[in-house]
């Protein structure tokens, strides 16, 4: 049996900032307490330290397999580590699409000899593949993932027959991305009207825009209430979209939730002047109206979970002119020191952040003993040092394959100092152990 104990950090769970120590027996926590006395076989004196549970990033694009010049299921893991993110949800738009069990299964296999984090998948559905869709395992996947927009492959679902036959016939989460394919369409082809074939990177919220999303995260809304179908929207981008969701009822009981990234929570369509198409994502980041309408709702939990949407692409890629350039971009490594700024502004408080990036994740999935810093719970830890000395992200410590980030130039003033993983240390000091600690999630229903 090994041991791991804690000693004086500042724990924040379920609401709650104490300072207590954590004892460790092989992959579990055993103890919570404000002073314990034990030969542990390692000891990590936390003082002036905060222990979260480790993030869980419930959307994730690793791009393993068939698109690893961007990126893999081990470097990409290994960048989340690195920023206190212990579990990950990864999409199914990766080549070949993950849309028969045998496909999602080979990912998995890939994930259990790499990943440096715990992971689970999402089965994709498409127009054709329902069949597979309703093999898919409830205790060891985490849900249907559905294109309701734009899309990677063959993965948009726009026969209405069949989305309603797969909201209707599966009783696991269905996660989806939505914007309204015929919207875009639209004002892509008024864009290339005013500006030609050279668009400038501006016009991507015009484009893509709060109409296209509102259009589409309302049609699934009501085809969800209609079916019945535990419906979770990922990335919501605009304010208008934020009136569809509910606060007066305990997450548990919500059959319709809804996701924020990290970026539309940072970025506006101003800052498309400095950091051009390293902001490009789908669907885009949109006005500072929309921003602060999105911090409203996640602040009064009609929005539930915080995650990234981490979607690297190569520098090459990024490139490119509007049009050629593809969205997306790494946001694993800094989305909770990212989210801790803000709660040094005052935007945000730290038990609220926990709720939204480790809580809520966990609860809203039905992870299995993950998410809390609890007695029985595994033990995955992010040790924080709120007050670091300031330091910028650059090309010489981003971990990421594709070797850059939106937030180069950044200046943070917080640092992940320990990650704990299953029990073991697996990042202490930015130095991340090359033992594999990894494991499948697995989920209570």
């Amino acid at each position: 049996m090994k041991t791991l104990l804690i000693k004086n950090g500042t724990i924040v769970n379920e609401g709650r900032v104490f300072k207590s120590d954590i004892l460790i027996e092989n992959d579990v926590i055993v103890q919570i307490s404000e002073k314990i006395e034990v030969n542990a076989d390692k000891v990590i004196d936390a003082t002036n330290l905060h222990i979260f549970p480790g993030v869980i990033d419930d959307q994730v694009h690793f791009r393993e397999p068939g698109l690893t010049h961007k990126g893999c299921i081990a470097s990409e893991s290994k960048a989340a580590i690195a920023g206190g993110v212990t579990s990950f949800i990864e999409q199914p738009n990766t080549v070949p699409n993950a849309v028969t069990q045998e496909i999602l299964e080979e990912k998995y296999q890939i994930a259990a000899e790499t990943s440096y984090a715990n992971y689970s998948f999402m089965m994709g559905g498409t127009n054709d593949n329902l069949e597979e869709v309703l093999k898919t395992n409830p205790r060891n996947v985490a849900g249907i993932k559905l294109f309701l927009g734009s899309s990677t492959g063959n993965m948009l679902v726009d026969n209405e027959q069949v989305l309603e036959k797969i909201f209707s016939s599966t009783k696991m989460l269905i996660a989806v991305h939505c914007e309204d394919e015929q919207t875009i369409r639209e004002n892509l082809e008024k864009a290339k009207q005013q500006f030609g074939e050279d668009i400038p990177v501006s016009q991507h919220p015009v484009i893509r825009s709060a109409e296209a999303c509102y259009n589409s995260s309302s049609k699934a809304i009501e085809l969800a209430k209609k079916t019945g179908a535990r419906l979770h929207i990922f990335h919501i981008s605009t304010g208008v979209e934020t009136d569809l969701f509910r606060n007066d009822i305990p997450l548990e009981e919500k059959m319709i939730t809804a996701e924020v990234c990290v970026h539309h929570l940072y970025f506006s369509e101003e800052d498309y002047a400095t950091k051009g198409n390293f902001i490009k994502w789908n669907p885009a980041v949109k006005s500072a109206a929309d921003r602060e309408k999105i911090w409203e709702a996640l602040l009064d939990d009609r929005i539930d979970v915080i995650a990234t949407d981490h979607a690297p692409h190569t520098l090459e890629e990024k490139s490119q002119k509007y049009a050629q350039a593809p969205s997306g971009g790494p946001l694993v490594q800094h989305s909770l020191i990212t989210m801790l700024e803000f709660v040094k502004k005052g935007k945000i408080s730290l038990e609220k952040l926990v709720q939204k990036m480790m809580h809520n994740p966990a609860t809203l999935f039905k992870i299995e003993k993950r998410g809390f810093v609890k007695e029985g719970y595994f033990a995955d830890l992010a040790l924080v040092d709120l007050n670091s000395e300031p330091w910028m992200v650059n090309k010489d410590n981003v971990l990421y394959q594709c070797g850059w980030s939106p937030l180069e130039g950044v200046n943070f003033t917080s640092k992940v100092v320990t990650t704990v993983l299953n029990g073991a240390v697996v990042m202490e000091n930015g130095v991340i152990s090359e033992t594999r600690h990894g494991a499948r999630l697995l989920f209570n229903r």
